[in-house]
């Protein structure tokens, strides 16, 4: 019996990795992650699957839940949404599999700041103006932040944010990141990314907060950096025709030049 942890995606349905639907429809028990997962995913459970909506249990109760089907002899498929390298709760349901004995595998999804990247059609990592992105949160009730992780710190690095889980806290964001950024920094709001009813806010610090008003307050994410706006930016030297590289060497004298024996 195997506990198959799966990154079920952002929300579209064909966003679900191929690994990921054949483990689900080989798995007689379905734990998923309530509202986040959508219907169209679980139909690739096996028929007669038990389907278990994992939203309103504890940690006791879900555990209780595998424990009863490795007893039975039953792989279960554990969807969570986006990618379960972050902000997933799988670390913590790890732990008591190992305490129990019980065998697991982890699927990756994709994440939801890369569904949202690819609704606003942009790539957060541009030659000159940011070569970095960082996953972050503002505290919230199920989660405190370690002391030194702070929006003031990694807004210092000038990196691009993507700021998860806190779109209730979008005053507080804007606050901390105007003084580092410049009230005309761009910014951008996605809600539900990849989902029928997604929307779209893009803005700068100085608007984003009003812009954000009236909007839902979940399953949302803020990005904030220069990546996001118009400013020109330096091509890469990756297509560049005097740049050598292995596959496209730029001379006969290139160390990547193939040599006749």
């Amino acid at each position: 019996m195997t506990v198959h942890f799966i990154g079920a995606g952002p929300g579209a349905p064909d966003l679900l990795t191929l690994r990921g639907r054949d483990l689900i429809a080989a798995s007689p028990v379905c734990l998923y992650a309530g509202s986040l997962i959508p219907r169209a995913v679980l139909d690739h459970c096996p028929p007669g699957a038990r389907m278990v909506n994992s939203a309103p249990l504890t940690l006791d109760e879900i555990i209780a839940i595998i424990a009863e089907a490795d007893a039975a002899g039953q792989d279960v498929a554990r969807l969570h949404s986006g990618d379960l390298s972050v902000w997933s709760a799988m670390g913590e349901q790890i732990r008591r599999l190992k305490a129990l004995g019980i065998g697991y595998t982890v699927t990756p999804g994709v994440p939801s700041f890369a569904a949202a990247a690819a609704a606003l059609g942009t790539e957060l990592t541009l030659p000159g103006l940011g070569q970095s992105l960082v996953l972050t949160r503002t505290p919230g009730r199920a989660s405190a932040m370690p002391s030194g992780e702070t929006l003031a710190a990694f807004g210092a690095t000038g990196a691009t944010l993507a700021v998860h889980l806190s779109i209730h806290n979008i005053a507080a964001v804007v606050d901390d990141l105007s003084p580092l950024y410049g009230a005309e920094c761009p910014a951008a709001i996605v809600w539900r990314a990849s989902w029928p009813d997604e929307r779209i806010e893009r803005g700068t610090l100085s608007t984003i907060a009003e812009q954000a008003t009236g909007g839902p307050e979940r399953t949302a994410l803020i990005l904030v950096g220069p990546v996001l706006g118009d400013a020109d930016f330096t091509e890469s030297q990756l297509y560049a025709p005097g740049y050598d590289r292995r596959f496209r060497p730029s001379s006969a004298d290139s160390r990547f030049a193939e040599t006749e024996e």
